[in-house]
């Protein structure tokens, strides 16, 4: 295959999807087929879930459980499969922002869906409470301790709840 058609079917794999005028996010589809995951609810997800000022923009990568293997294992020292990823980009030091980039979401696709129907969910639910989670890992929320999860849970399920989503932290029987 020729360089420039090696172009443009990575140009292909890639697709900009306007959320909104505040939030872009740039999807890398790879390998999995993700029909069904990107409904109205999750869109309006994805807006509630940024928080700051402006514009800004997320990569969003939707992988095989290898690859979120790989990953989890590298960067988490879990050697297992995950449903998402956070990775906060990290600008360099006398370096402008102009895009306001927050840094990529690696979702893994097939624990989301079995979770999802372990969880008695629908595939659109889960992944509406996912990308929320992940959009707030981006923004500097975090869980490693009591009152941070508290926070950020309590702030996810507001967000959750005035999309008509259940808290998703509340075990139910």
């Amino acid at each position: 295959m020729s360089a420039l058609k090696q172009q443009r079917a990575k140009r292909l794999k890639k697709r900009r999807l306007r959320q909104s005028t505040r939030l872009t996010l740039t999807m890398d589809w790879q390998r999995v087929y993700c029909r069904g995951l990107f409904t109205p609810l999750v869109h309006k997800a994805v807006r509630l879930a940024w928080l700051g000022q402006g514009r800004a923009s997320v990569n969003i990568s939707l992988v095989d459980e290898l690859a979120s293997q790989s990953l989890n294992s590298q960067w988490r020292g879990k050697d297992k499969p995950t449903n998402i990823l956070s990775f906060p980009f990290e600008l360099p030091e006398g370096w402008e922002d102009r895009q306001h980039f927050l840094g990529d979401l690696v979702i893994c696709v097939p624990v989301v869906q079995a979770e999802a129907l372990e969880q008695d969910k629908t595939l659109s639910t889960h992944m509406a409470h996912l990308l929320v989670h992940g959009l707030l890992h981006l923004q500097g929320y975090d869980h490693e301790n009591d009152a941070d999860a508290e926070q950020m849970e309590a702030l996810e399920t507001t967000l959750l709840a005035s999309l008509g989503i259940h808290d998703p932290y509340t075990i139910t029987e």
